[in-house]
């Protein structure tokens, strides 16, 4: 499991109250990692909203340029991809 990113850490926002609906066994999963990480279970939630929201975030502009990349002419073969795997 990845550590928690404390949002103390980060800047300070103000937080909008919601209401959710967790499946008991995704809400049992929450209180026992909680518990044993010593924090709420609200900061938790809070984590695994944070996360999703920035794994699923959209981009303006795309990492590389066209001028960076480069173009192998076609898609690798199979037996390209399974050679590489073995060295």
């Amino acid at each position: 499991m990845l550590p928690l990113v404390h949002h103390r850490h980060h800047v300070p926002r103000a937080l909008k109250r919601t209401h959710v609906r967790v499946d008991d066994s995704d809400l049992l999963l929450i209180k026992e990692a909680a518990a044993r990480l010593g924090v709420s279970e609200a900061e938790m939630i809070r984590e695994g909203i944070h996360r999703i929201a920035l794994a699923h975030r959209g981009w303006d502009t795309p990492f590389v340029s066209d001028e960076e990349t480069y173009d192998l002419g076609a898609p690798a073969e199979k037996d390209e991809t399974s050679a590489a795997e073995t060295r």
